[in-house]
């Protein structure tokens, strides 16, 4: 089997933006923090939407950035992030990092990680990660990190769809025995 390289295929000319736009988000997504801090002691930060496992054996995980992204250059040469995967009460933080400029961080509570990077105090998980590949995809770049350390915190992933923000709620499945006695 051949594999085309997705910048080589021939897209839909019926598909719009928009109308993708709209079908996709009706995918929810988890909302991460990707971020870093450079040899000047400057936080960096951005917000993904595509964030994912990759591989169990070795654990990578990978994202997508846009390429017009002004804060991924500068992160990138850093070769190391933290992924912090948002609570479902961080909005406030997720707006703050998605802004463009260096008043990102202010009055972000964070931590210090293990390789340097920032942890952002009440995000449900941490991700430290060293960057093992990056490829261009469409108007994006895919990113691979490699994962060097994980920490599990509290809450709820904080997720986005349809243009909203929101979070998960558990649908209760019946046991075999309660849909027999119904």
């Amino acid at each position: 089997m051949d594999i085309t390289p997705a910048t080589e295929q021939t897209p839909s000319t019926d598909i719009t933006p928009a109308f993708y736009r709209q079908v996709l988000g009706k995918l929810p997504t988890g909302v991460v923090a990707i971020t870093g801090v450079n040899g000047d002691n400057e936080k960096l930060g951005l917000v993904v939407g595509t964030f994912q496992s990759l591989s169990l054996e070795p654990p990578l995980v990978m994202f997508c950035v846009d390429k017009s992204s002004s804060t991924w250059p500068r992160l990138r040469q850093l070769k190391n992030f933290t992924a912090n995967i948002l609570a479902d009460d961080q909005i406030a933080i997720c707006r703050s990092l998605s802004r463009k400029g260096p008043e990102k961080f202010e009055n972000l509570p964070c931590t210090e990680g293990p390789l340097g990077t920032p942890h952002l105090d009440g995000a449900t998980a941490y991700i430290d990660c060293k960057v093992t590949a990056e490829v261009v995809v469409g108007d994006h770049y895919m990113v691979v990190g490699a994962v060097t350390n994980m920490e599990e915190g509290s809450g709820n992933a904080l997720i986005f769809r349809g243009g909203k923000f929101g979070q998960y709620q558990p649908i209760e499945i019946p046991t075999e025995a309660a849909r027999s006695a119904s």
